[in-house]
This record gives structure tokens, C-alpha cells and sequence, in this order.
């Protein structure tokens, strides 16, 4: 197994179980205590784990703890690619979008410089970036201005005004955190409010969050879970976390991040995206 392979799922068990002792990894995994201490030492220097004595726990961040872009964008990489390739099928040629902030609206936008005739809208510099880069005369991405958070968001007064004035087919929305009580939710107060604007100029609502936003909670709520038209997730959220969001969004649709493109999904109900 080589050392990003381990880490990674020396990372998973910290995320599900809380803490990892030396010992026991160093025994699963085959390799010396010396090896297991200087993943434990890498991953506590990305700031994804907190070392202590005799092994790590989760780093515990604060409902006002906002990553960055580029620390975000290499996480759950997998399940990234598959939520964005069944996203980027919900679009159709000449239809008007929203992209909000995001690492995985960032890969569903390198999906869309494929569709024709698209009129996107964000206020993510990636994003804009990313269509930008993909050349198409067809398309037209309109970049809302605003002050820029750690995110490469682009948030307040001035992109809220540019959205209010706006109709749109679908918004991809990107979040921080779902919880059955907070809904979907940001830890930048000024994103939450881009965000709500956005929400509110588009017909329908599509969520695109991996399996590791479930419990997350960010210091301000976008909207509740029941305002989403759509979600689109990947089969490793967990079993109660998929009964949940199944009663409450109107779509939950689960895809394999790790199979040939496997799609599952909840029963449909009334007004989804198409």
C-alpha cells in the first residue's frame, strides 16, 4: 500500500471513529510505529488531524472554521468526480445555471464546458476560471462580483444585488455542512447570504455534497433540507443520514464513487429537476 493510500484511510478511520491509536494502525497496516507516526505527522501538517500521545483525533473545528479552496480540493476526490458527472446530467443545451462556490461545483463546471449554448452564472473564481478556459463562443458566464472569502467565494452586498435581478433554470449549490436541524449550511455569514439569493433567482435547487458534509454544521444555515429539489451524494453516507434526507429532500440520488458508474436513488417525487 503506498503512503497517500494509507493516509487516506488513516484519515477515514479518524473521521468515523474519533481517534487512532499508533499501535493498533501500525499493526492493520503492517508497517513500524516510525511509519505510522510520520503519517500521523503529515496528515496533522494539512491540519486534517490532531496529533497526541500515541496517536491522533479529529481536529474538532468550530461551526466559523472556513478551509480553503485548495485544502478543500483535495479531499474525497472520488466521490467529487462522480457527484459532478451525474450532475452535469441534469443540464441541457440553452439553459440558463448557477454555480454556486465550491470545490464541487469546480468539477462540475470542467463537465459543463462540454454543453452548448449554456448561460452560467457564479460568484466562484474557479469556476469562472474553469469556463473561461474551455473557450466556448456558445456560452456565457456572467461572474457576480462581490468580496472574496478564503473559499475563492465571492460574497456580500454587490454580488447579492447582481443576483436579485436574475431568473434561472437550476442552481448547483455547493455547501460546508447538512444536519437534519440546520439544513444545509456555510460557516461564512456573507456566503450564506450569496447563497440564499441565488437559491431564491433559481426555478430549482440541486445540492451537491460527498457523504463527509453529513453532521457538519457551519455557523449559518442557506436553507433547510426540504428546499432541495435535488441532492446528489455518494453511497457512503451513512444509513441514517440516507433515510433522513430521503423523507425530506425532493430527490436523494446516490452514485458509486469507487464502481462503473452505478447511480441509485430514493423514490422520485413531484417538481424535480429534469
Amino acid at each position: 500500500m503506498l503512503a497517500q493510500q494509507r493516509q487516506a484511510a488513516i484519515l477515514e478511520r479518524v473521521r468515523t471513529t474519533g481517534g487512532v491509536r499508533v499501535s493498533e494502525l501500525a499493526g492493520e497496516f503492517a508497517v513500524s510505529d516510525m511509519t505510522i507516526r510520520r503519517d500521523l505527522e503529515a496528515l496533522h501538517e494539512r491540519g486534517l488531524l490532531a496529533k497526541v500521545h500515541g496517536g491522533a483525533t479529529k481536529t474538532g473545528p468550530s461551526s466559523t472554521d472556513e478551509p480553503g479552496f485548495d485544502a478543500k480540493s483535495v479531499r474525497q476526490l472520488p466521490e467529487k468526480a462522480a457527484i459532478a458527472d451525474r450532475a452535469a446530467q441534469l443540464v441541457r443545451p440553452g439553459a440558463a445555471v448557477a454555480l454556486s462556490a465550491g470545490t464541487t461545483t469546480a468539477e462540475l463546471a470542467r463537465r459543463l464546458v462540454d454543453v452548448p449554448d449554456l448561460t452560467v452564472v457564479t460568484n466562484s473564481l474557479p469556476v469562472a476560471e474553469i469556463l473561461h478556459a474551455g473557450g466556448r463562443p456558445d456560452q456565457t458566464v456572467v461572474l457576480t462580483g462581490g468580496v472574496r472569502t478564503p473559499s475563492d467565494a465571492l460574497v456580500g452586498p454587490l454580488a447579492v444585488g447582481a443576483i436579485r435581478s436574475l431568473h434561472l433554470d437550476l442552481l448547483f449549490l455547493g455547501v460546508h455542512g447538512i444536519t437534519e436541524r440546520a439544513g444545509f449550511t456555510t460557516p461564512n455569514l456573507m456566503e450564506a447570504e450569496t447563497d440564499r439569493a441565488l437559491v431564491a433567482a433559481a426555478d430549482q435547487l440541486v445540492v451537491l455534497a460527498d457523504h463527509t458534509k453529513w453532521g457538519t454544521v457551519g455557523i449559518s444555515s442557506i436553507v433547510e433540507l426540504a428546499a432541495a429539489h435535488v441532492l446528489v451524494s455518494d453511497d457512503r453516507l451513512p444509513p441514517p443520514a440516507q433515510q433522513i434526507l430521503g423523507e425530506q429532500v425532493g430527490e436523494l440520488i446516490m452514485v458509486n464513487a469507487t464502481g462503473a458508474g452505478r447511480v441509485t436513488r430514493t423514490p422520485t417525487t413531484e417538481g424535480t429537476a429534469p
